[in-house]
């Protein structure tokens, strides 16, 4: 059997560390993955993080691999433009897309079909395949224009997922919060994990702890 596949897209909303953090345990697990970012992106992920992507894909590609000494093979870098890539059809669509963060251009341009890049035309061709799409859409508040696309998108079995952490398992870090966060999206992508107390957990092992 082989390995799941994955893309992984970046655009250019702030949240760059749950892009890294949910990366790492994609290549953590064995995970291959089509990775996309924006030139917006590469700007966020330079001002959010210690990574600091470079221009083209190959440097990217490098860059990604020395950051998380990973297996060079199990992670493909494309350009916007790079409509050569797998992704760009249905014939060899991964197996799910994440756009982590989803900027509400980028969300716009999914709602409508706009495959003017490639990462917007990977979401097309994951939408038309019928395969597992999550969209982490940040922006607050909500316009009428934004909650109306999500909700189009929605109705197709986009999965909306805003990066709204909870608080019941006990915060002591922002890493806790980007754990929960990332914790959701590989629930839904089926990827075992234990990045984060599930609900009910943290209180039932502290009264069982008490007697």
């Amino acid at each position: 059997m082989s390995a799941p596949t994955v893309t992984l897209a970046v655009t250019g909303a702030s949240g760059a560390p749950y892009t890294l953090r949910l990366l790492e345990q994609l290549l953590k697990e064995k995970v291959k993955v089509y990775f996309l970012c924006s030139q917006p992106g590469q700007i966020v992920m330079a001002s959010e993080t210690d990574l600091k992507l470079g221009g083209s894909p190959q440097q990217m590609h490098k860059q990604i691999c020395d950051y998380f000494n990973c297996d060079p093979e199990q992670i493909k870098v494309y350009g916007k433009d790079q409509w050569t890539a797998p992704i760009a059809s249905g014939s060899s669509v991964a197996d799910a897309m994440v756009v982590c963060p989803c900027s509400m251009g980028s969300l716009a341009a999914i709602a409508n079909g706009l495959g003017n890049n490639l990462l917007h035309r990977a979401a097309d061709v994951a939408i038309k395949e019928q395969k597992k799409l999550i969209l982490l859409p940040r922006e607050a508040p909500f316009s009428s224009l934004h909650l109306e696309n999500m909700l189009k998108l929605s109705r197709l079995g986009v999965i909306i997922l805003p990066p709204n952490p909870a608080f019941y398992q006990g915060v002591e870090s922002v890493q806790d919060i980007i754990d929960f966060v990332v914790s959701k999206i590989l629930d839904h992508l089926g990827i075992d994990n234990n990045l984060s107390p599930r609900w009910g957990v943290r209180n039932e092992t502290e009264r069982n702890s008490k007697t």
